[in-house]
């Protein structure tokens, strides 16, 4: 969107309004494809000229080439890769606010070992391509919640919400697609973190550009975060008010289920391991082995016959979990 101001003006207002379900997440839920989960590997031609943008080494100063000489690089699963490249450039440099514009080299954030997120997310960028990975750099905002119990040890977080301008990087992982890295933390990036731009070079993801006259100018910013919905959980549960009002609906429910004759029974999903084989691959992580389905055919065909002797036995496909 572009706007022109053809009139002097005294003052410029942007407001941006953002609602985000901050449902929990775990950032290592994802598949890759078969060729991909170690490192190293490289991209077949076509994706490598699909992600050519991504892939431009920008950089290659002294100290760039002497932080990727300490990189090791013997086969290793990709994720374990990225985690610990990303924990070391985290101990690396440390984390500072900069107001001033436009984004440090990558020899100055290493010369004085610290710099803003958009400087580490750069950074870490050129490591990533450098190493043959695509990697793009993402601006948002990054978005903490306070917890709803104190930790017993280590921090507990942040004492009220908060939220502010944040700046991270995503690594493409086929299979999985772009994965939000981010060099501030140390982390993955998770629920929290609410991407606006995604783009090869910094300059592009700026969210106002233009130009005015000469001036004076005063600028601020701020970021509010606000809850208007959440639902009970655990750790939060629902008021004394909210199960009064629970129990009557459930109470009305029931009423109604008795005058019509409507009769319920609870299903269960037990899990059972051996007794002879605990340590089991079946028993364990693989779907099916030697003895999982003979013994579970047997327990079910004895259940029938104790508790249901005429019942129907049904046969089906079971759950998929990831891995």
């Amino acid at each position: 969107m572009i706007w022109f101001f053809p009139e002097k003006t005294r003052s410029l207002k942007i407001s941006v309004e953002l609602i985000a379900e901050m449902t929990v997440i775990n950032p290592f839920d994802f598949f890759l494809e078969e060729d991909f989960e170690k490192y190293p590997y490289k991209y077949d031609n076509n994706l490598k000229r699909d992600l050519a943008p991504y892939l431009e080494i920008r950089e290659e100063g002294k100290l760039l080439k002497q932080w990727l000489k300490k990189v090791e690089r013997s086969e290793c699963p990709i994720v374990d890769f990225l985690v610990n490249l990303n924990q070391r450039l985290h101990k690396d440099v440390d984390y500072r606010v900069r107001m001033e514009p436009g984004i440090q080299t990558c020899e100055e954030t290493l010369n004085i070992q610290s710099g803003s997120c958009r400087d580490s997310a750069w950074l870490l960028i050129q490591i990533l391509r450098h190493l043959g990975l695509a990697a793009r750099f993402v601006s948002g905002y990054l978005v903490q919640l306070t917890a709803d119990v104190k930790a017993l040890d280590g921090p507990s977080g942040p004492e009220n919400d908060f939220t502010d301008l944040h700046a991270w990087a995503e690594v493409y992982l086929p299979g999985a697609g772009w994965v939000g890295l981010d060099p501030t933390s140390g982390l993955f990036a998770g629920e929290g973190h609410i991407p606006l731009a995604c783009t090869p070079d910094p300059s592009t993801a700026a969210p106002v550009v233009g130009n005015t006259d000469v001036c004076e100018v005063t600028f601020k910013h701020s970021n509010v975060v606000e809850r208007f919905h959440e639902d009970p959980r655990v750790t939060k549960p629902f008021s004394d008010v909210e199960w009064q009002s629970i129990m009557k609906l459930g109470n009305k429910v029931d009423k109604e289920l008795k005058q019509g004759d409507v009769r319920l029974t609870m299903g269960g999903e037990p899990t059972f391991v051996s007794i002879d084989d605990m340590e089991g691959a079946e028993w364990n992580n693989a779907a099916l082995g030697d003895d999982k389905r003979k013994l579970a055919e047997k327990l079910l065909l004895r259940l029938k016959e104790k508790f249901a002797s005429n019942a129907l036995v049904h046969y089906g496909q079971g759950k998929w979990y990831p891995g």
